[in-house]
């Protein structure tokens, strides 16, 4: 007994091992691509086969990336400024999302009285573009946090709704059954297997939904915003500085990557007894 626990925790330690051996190569893999983009791209400007004025080189960029920690130029606000204003407009929306949206989408998905009463209506609002809203938005909020708020709001809603009402609904049968033969109720199985067995789906439509606000951001910043990297992407349009636009495009892409990789560790602790394949 004591020699199979010992095989098993050396081979537990092997696998630990490998695991993180894979996560640095795929980190060096990940990091060669964007070196390889950039090498690309600085040569193609360097060699004049591209406008500098209209694609700055990736030096050029760094340099604009640096000098906006500290110059408010073009839009008035420094690169931080930005930052917190687009954070605080996604995450409000996102978060609010999550919270209406995950719990409606696994009641639906669960009782069937509340699948017919709040399917229709859903189906009726889902095909509607985020977009579409702004003009309604605008007459019920103005144009201040909330009405931005709302708008990534819609656009992350729609992915929590259908990722936890698909989740729930792919509940094992033979485990619903098995516990109710054990007398156990509705409510109790909802909770211990219902839940537990839609955490998969329901963590990938909330990644769609952190997807879905950051490429809404822009649209939503167009709401007579004074901050935001959404609004300092359109200062730098109007001005004709696009090394000020792809700067707001990287910093957008490098927050999108950071908050991806929190919601993949949130997802890992919440499915550790999930075994990766």
């Amino acid at each position: 007994m004591a020699a199979d626990k010992k095989k098993l925790e050396a081979k537990w330690s092997e696998y630990l091992e490998q695991q993180k051996k894979d996560s640095v190569k795929y980190m060096l893999l990940s990091a060669a691509g964007i070196l390889t983009v950039l090498i690309i791209w600085q040569g193609v400007v360097m060699l004049g086969l591209v406008n500098s004025r209209l694609l700055p080189p990736p030096t050029t960029v760094l340099s604009t990336l640096i000098d906006k920690f500290t110059n408010t130029v073009p839009d008035g606000n420094v690169l931080g400024t930005n930052i917190l204003a687009s954070l605080q407009v996604a995450l409000s929306g996102f978060c609010v999302a999550i919270i209406i949206g995950v719990p409606l989408g696994l009641f639906m998905g669960w009782w069937t009285y509340a699948d017919r009463f709040i399917r229709p209506i859903f189906e009726l609002v889902r095909p509607v573009p985020p977009i579409a809203w702004i003009p309604l938005v605008v007459v019920w909020m103005g144009v201040g946090l909330k009405a931005k708020a709302l708008i990534i709001f819609f656009t992350a809603f729609v992915p929590c709704v259908i990722n936890s009402y698909t989740g729930i609904k792919l509940t094992s049968q033979v485990l619903i059954d098995v516990s109710r033969t054990f007398g156990a109720p509705n409510w109790l199985i909802f909770w211990k297997i219902g839940i537990p067995s839609s955490l998969p789906m329901v963590f990938a439509g909330i990644r769609v939904a952190l997807g879905n606000s950051w490429s809404t951001l822009v649209a939503a910043e167009m709401l007579a915003a004074s901050a935001g990297l959404g609004y300092m992407i359109q200062i730098g349009r109007t001005v004709a500085r696009p090394d000020i636009v792809i700067v707001g495009m990287v910093v957008i892409g490098a927050i999108g990557a950071i908050l991806s990789a929190i919601l993949s560790r949130c997802e890992s602790y919440f499915l550790r007894w999930k075994v990766n394949r």
